[in-house]
């Protein structure tokens, strides 16, 4: 066992070719053990496929497929066993249409649907596929299926931008139509009470021209003329409202909505410098747009005066608008499949998310096991997206959501509440590229699972504080280091076993065969107790210096146990992994390190109050001063004390370590050790506790008061019965009361 032991400690610490017994795994096409149930996608019922949809007044931009089925089974099918088997029937639609979705399959949900419905119909008949595709048609969902591909955040944030977009436009929209409206009422009016527009020409031209035969418009026109003299706004009224209202009818930001083609401007980009570019170019019409705007809302109100307003409006330029003025606009749209190694590029993205501009950006990273380049074979794992979402924060005002492909389907919400945010955005999303044989989908929430790549979202629009604004919910048990998940299997008598293992960054590794030569797989018959599971290792400080040996627990494609030595170097960048996520469980309010530092010390400072407490307690009240008279009067007769005698009060007689005894002094009367044996422990007149008969109990009962009591005072001493069970376990646990 030593050499065999030796051989494992020196594949850990080197991390070289593995020497006998240790096997290489490269082929092997092992997977963390935690995954061995996800064998067939096609057949679990997870959050995707999704079905994109066109929502109203705010819906979701996108549904699962298992929501919507759930939902058709309870509308349609029959409660109860009259129904039972509709809603099999429906979950075997589910299921197909899953699996095209897998194999590549596009299409909207019915298209999909009726095909899936064809395919199970089959040899039943045709009633069985009329069942079906009546079903389909309650459909109350439709739109374009996607899977969890490499194009599906581009497709699903381009779609729910669109969505957020298409409702903000709409809006600002209503706003310029109805200044529109209503200056042109006002010129209308203007031109109708004018000369030009009492002329016989412009009444005629008024009238239908099926009954312009019916009127002596010439006659018309001197009646009007001497009805009142002609009257019209100022020169300068008309002129400034016929300005505003050319900017606002040629404005190329709030398009009305056309039938075909693409809007004047388009606001989807794939690089940052072309948004920073684009923006320049337009800003000029964005001021005098704001500048119409602002115009037509004074001259409709009646709150224009030229003396105050010209020289305003005169002087209105870049420099006047103000952030809420920026809001009103379109926001820009920027998907970045990887984020560049070029420094300049870093540079327009972060000048971009400070710049004000109403700019939204994807990132898609779909490699985070990268290795660092001045350190060659260590893990830098994620640091350049790690970076990108800690700079977004520290710009304080830019929302930023991280998550993987997998988990975008729980982050909708908060997808559509940055998206509509008024602040820049940052959508960092790892969508990993195919590797090995895991799924992408798999490989993606494997990812958040280990802490390799962690969700979380960060409003600066909830609140006024990092508590309100920073949020870990999404993961996985973000109280833990790691999630841990119950794991059974067959053990060497083939009994069914149970275990609760932690996914680790390590886990997430082995998913990835070009990492197979951090991991070395151990023969059965060399499984020993020093080897411990890699979490429990880390766990442990003096793991290392005891000698144990970290392993992975895993699976062959026939679901065989193995165990996997893991070398330092993949242990190092799990521990950094763990230290990245307590760092942000830290910003999340989670196990927070300055919390249980004050804790900690405000605990220490009432103890010692307490202690203090209780000590003048101990402490005998002093007898009042004497007079001097009455000590020399008492001194008179006194006999002459022999040595020691009336000197300070007899000490406390030394206890032996086999006696129970509680420091009755110091209690708190907290009824720990009574609730356990009221017969073994009371209370004294000071309603403090004391041992009052040490055989009315086991020894048992002794320690765990020991261990109950809140100010360790109980000293269990030594059993009384040699025979009682489990006394070497107990005595272990007495020593720290001794």
């Amino acid at each position: 066992m030593e050499a065999t032991l030796q051989v494992q400690t020196v594949f850990h610490l080197t991390g070289r070719q593995p020497a006998a017994p240790l096997e290489p795994i490269d082929g092997a096409a092992l997977r963390p053990a935690l995954l061995a149930r996800y064998r067939d996608l096609g057949r679990l019922r997870h959050d995707y496929p999704l079905v994109l949809t066109e929502p109203a007044d705010g819906g979701p931009v996108a549904v699962p497929l298992t929501a919507i089925v759930n939902d058709l089974a309870a509308r349609a099918a029959p409660a109860g066993l009259a129904g039972e088997a509709l809603r099999k029937q429906l979950l075997h639609v589910e299921r197909e249409i899953r699996r095209a979705a897998i194999s590549g399959g596009t299409g909207s949900l019915t298209e999909l649907w009726a095909e899936a419905a064809t395919r199970l119909a089959g040899g039943e008949g045709e009633p069985l596929e009329r069942v079906l595709a009546h079903a389909g048609a309650e459909l109350e969902i439709d739109g374009e299926l996607v899977d969890c591909d490499g194009e599906l955040p581009q497709t699903l944030l381009t779609h729910a931008w669109r969505v957020v977009q298409r409702e903000k436009l709409a809006r600002v929209r209503a706003d310029i139509d109805a200044l529109v409206l209503r200056l042109g009422d006002i010129l209308r009016a203007d031109y109708v009470s004018s000369a030009a527009g009492r002329s016989p020409e412009a009444l005629r031209a008024a009238v239908g021209t099926r009954q312009q035969a019916l009127f002596d418009f010439d006659a018309m026109a001197r009646m009007l003329v001497r009805a009142g003299p002609a009257t019209g706004l100022a020169e300068s009224r008309r002129a400034r409202i016929e300005q505003a209202l050319a900017v606002l009818r040629s404005q190329r930001f709030f398009p009305a909505p056309l039938p075909d083609g693409e809007p004047p401007y388009g606001f989807a980009f794939d690089t940052c410098r072309a948004v920073l570019q684009a923006f320049q170019e337009r800003f000029p019409e964005m001021v005098e747009l704001v500048k119409a705007m602002s115009i037509a809302e004074l001259e409709l109100d009646g709150r224009y005066e030229e003396a105050r307003h010209d020289a305003f409006f005169a002087a209105f330029g870049a420099d006047s608008l103000s952030q809420q003025d920026m809001e009103i606009f379109p926001d820009y749209l920027v998907c970045l499949r990887d984020r560049p190694a070029d420094p300049t590029a870093d540079t327009n993205l972060m000048q971009l998310l400070s710049s004000g501009i109403p700019v939204k950006i994807l990132v898609e990273t779909d490699d985070i096991l990268e290795e660092a380049a001045a350190a060659r074979g260590r893990f830098a794992f994620g640091v350049r997206s790690v970076q990108l979402a800690s700079l977004a924060v520290g710009l304080n005002d830019v929302f930023v959501l991280q998550s993987t492909s997998a988990s975008l389907p729980q982050m909708l919400a908060a997808i559509r509440r940055g998206l509509a945010a008024p602040a820049p955005a940052l959508f960092s999303v790892f969508s990993p590229a195919p590797s090995g044989s895991l799924p992408r989908y798999l490989v993606s929430a494997a990812a958040m699972q280990s802490r390799a790549f962690p969700a979380f979202v960060y409003d600066p629009t909830a609140g006024p504080d990092l508590a309100s604004r920073f949020s870990l919910e999404e993961n996985p048990q973000p109280e833990r280091d790691w999630p841990l998940a119950p794991f059974e299997y067959a053990d060497e008598a083939l009994q069914r076993a149970s275990a609760s293992l932690s996914f680790t960054l390590a886990d997430f590794v082995l998913a990835d065969p070009r990492y197979a030569h951090h991991f070395a797989r151990v023969p059965h018959e060399d499984w020993n107790d020093r080897m411990v599971p890699v979490a429990e290792w880390l766990a442990d400080a003096h793991a290392a210096a005891d000698g144990w040996v970290p392993y992975l627990p895993a699976v062959d494609g026939d679901d065989y146990l193995h165990r996997l030595v893991v070398d330092e170097r993949l242990v190092h960048a799990t521990r950094r992994c763990l230290q990245n996520w307590q760092r942000l469980q830290e910003l999340g309010g989670v196990r927070n390190s300055h919390v249980e530092r004050v804790l900690a010390s405000a605990r220490a400072a009432w103890e010692a109050q307490h202690e203090a407490e209780l000590a003048a307690q101990a402490t005998p009240a002093q007898p009042p001063p004497v007079p001097a008279e009455a000590v020399t009067a008492g001194a008179a007769g006194a006999a002459p004390a022999s040595d020691g005698a009336g000197a300070a009060e007899e000490d406390e007689p030394a206890r032996s370590p086999d006696e129970a005894w509680i420091e009755t002094i110091r209690c708190s009367s907290c009824n720990e050790c009574t609730l356990i044996n009221d017969r073994m422990f009371s209370y004294d007149d000071n309603r403090q506790a004391y041992i009052k008969d040490p055989t009315a109990g086991t020894y048992r009962e002794m320690v765990e008061a020991a261990e109950s009591c809140q100010l360790s005072i109980i000293h269990p001493g030594k059993p009384r019965d040699p025979g009682e069970p489990g006394l070497e376990e107990l005595l272990e646990r007495a020593k720290a009361f001794l």
